[in-house]
């Protein structure tokens, strides 16, 4: 059948609708998801199953294309679930997520206008500083397949991670096969290698490679020397060489065991001049280019002075915390995760920072118990994750009356929802500047400056 691309559903994929007859002659309309497409397309494609309400298809041809259709330049873009926009010009994807942002917060009843264009990358290639790859059964090691996360594509390059990532995992990947190793089944819950971290600093170079196992590296002491000697021979950057055991049913990168191989357990890098120590469950900006941008548009929208206190909310291992720290007088971090503090104890302390305290405290709580011990804050800034900070956490926001508010955002849509809490509270949203984080994809960043009026 043919059909027009009208738009873009939330993951990227194009959406379109045809009308059809049933068997009683009344008319049913059949909704298509079509991947890989761009709005204003004619398409044709093959539907299975058409009469049901909601197909999702691949386009077979594509009968007008979108001006600023371009051709992918990875191999795997068909198949691997990793980027879903390179057949769309650069200029494209960012008017799409700068309209993403203003749409969102027209929604909510602001002022569109206040968007600012996103800022996109000079070159949006090889920017990711952490990829996690998997193994499928048969030990081959790629990325899923668009939504079909038990369909392992095997890779032979990959466009948004380094040239160092990428020839550090097809190194191991030739490992796994050489010694005809086994990956992980996750319908039977049997097998040896389930997971590839790899992590590096475009700072400092360091590179951290993980394998997540479900037994022991002893078991398998043979294959591992090897291991050890080949990306000690090839891959000088290598700083810290992991084998994590992993044998919980969950499919994600976690560890109940952690073996040293080589190296340390942890890898450098630096972002704004500070130094940061990356074991491999640390969350930290994965595109370091444009997490610089973000540091710094949350600097200067904040105005941070060297006379007041700040509250930095959600505050990870203290990314934006230091930076800050040294333009106020104090400063308290709040992060429900445990781990992420004692970095960011760590991490203050190896950069003679002084004037911060952070605590391991639920966001709501963390507020109150700040509030009791530090003070009032002119000056608060939160960076929550996709799911935003949530009504009750903005509420407490808005009853500690934080003269400035800079909310750095990774969901325009929770974003927009988040800071409609504060309104009651006598806050303004002044300016939302959003950054492309990660170019090829749906997602976007933004900066956003609240002030209490």
């Amino acid at each position: 059948m043919v059909t027009n691309i009208k738009q873009l559903d939330k993951k990227g994929s194009g959406q379109a609708a045809v009308w059809r007859e049933n068997e009683h002659g009344n008319p049913k309309k059949l909704k298509l998801t079509i991947p890989q497409t761009l709005p204003g397309e004619k398409v044709r494609v093959t539907v299975d199953q058409p009469d049901r309400r909601r197909r999702k298809a691949m386009p077979d041809e594509i009968l007008e294309a979108h001006p600023e259709r371009t051709d992918a330049p990875c191999p795997h873009f068909e198949r691997c679930g990793g980027c879903v926009w390179q057949h769309w010009g650069y200029e494209g994807q960012l008017k799409q997520k700068t309209n993403h942002v203003k749409h969102a917060l027209e929604t909510e009843g602001f002022d569109p206008t206040l968007v600012r264009d996103t800022i996109g990358m000079d070159e949006p290639w090889q920017y990711r500083n952490k990829m996690e790859f998997t193994f499928a059964p048969d030990g081959s090691l790629g990325l899923h397949e668009q939504g079909n996360f038990r369909k392992i594509i095997p890779l032979e390059t990959c466009l948004i991670a380094s040239e160092e990532m990428v020839e550090a995992t097809m190194e191991v990947a030739s490992w796994v096969k050489d010694h005809e190793l086994q990956g992980y089944n996750k319908d039977l819950h049997e097998g040896l290698l389930r997971h590839l971290m790899v992590r590096q600093s475009f700072a400092t170079g360091e590179l951290m490679l993980a394998l997540f196992a479900t037994e022991a590296p002893d078991v398998h002491q043979k294959a591992v020397d090897d291991l050890m000697a080949r990306i000690g021979e090839k891959f000088p950057h290598v700083k810290s060489l992991l084998w994590l055991e992993n044998t919980a049913w969950a499919d994600r990168t976690q560890a109940e065991k952690i073996h040293l191989l080589a190296g340390r357990d942890f890898i450098y890098d630096e972002m704004d001049g500070y130094r940061f120590r990356l074991w491999f469950d640390t969350f930290f900006q994965t595109n370091p280019t444009q997490a610089q941008k973000l540091v710094d548009l949350a600097i200067e929208m904040g105005q941070p002075k060297k006379t007041e206190k700040m509250i930095d909310l959600f505050c990870g291992v203290g990314t934006f915390s230091l930076p800050f720290a040294n333009r106020v007088g104090a400063l308290a971090g709040i992060e429900i995760v445990e781990s992420s503090i004692e970095s960011a104890k760590r991490n203050a302390d190896d950069n003679g920072i002084s004037n911060t305290t952070f605590l391991a405290k639920d966001a709501r709580k963390g507020i109150d118990q700040v509030l009791e011990s530090f003070g009032h804050p002119e000056l608060l800034m939160l960076d929550p994750p996709r799911s935003g900070a949530g009504g009750k956490v903005m509420r407490r926001i808005g009853r500690s009356k934080p003269e400035r508010i800079v909310y750095v955002s990774c969901n325009p849509d929770t974003f927009a929802t988040d800071i409609k809490e504060l309104e009651p509270f006598g806050y303004t949203l002044e300016a939302v500047q959003p950054v492309d984080l990660f170019p090829h994809t749906v997602h976007v960043e933004c900066v956003a400056s609240l002030v209490l009026k």
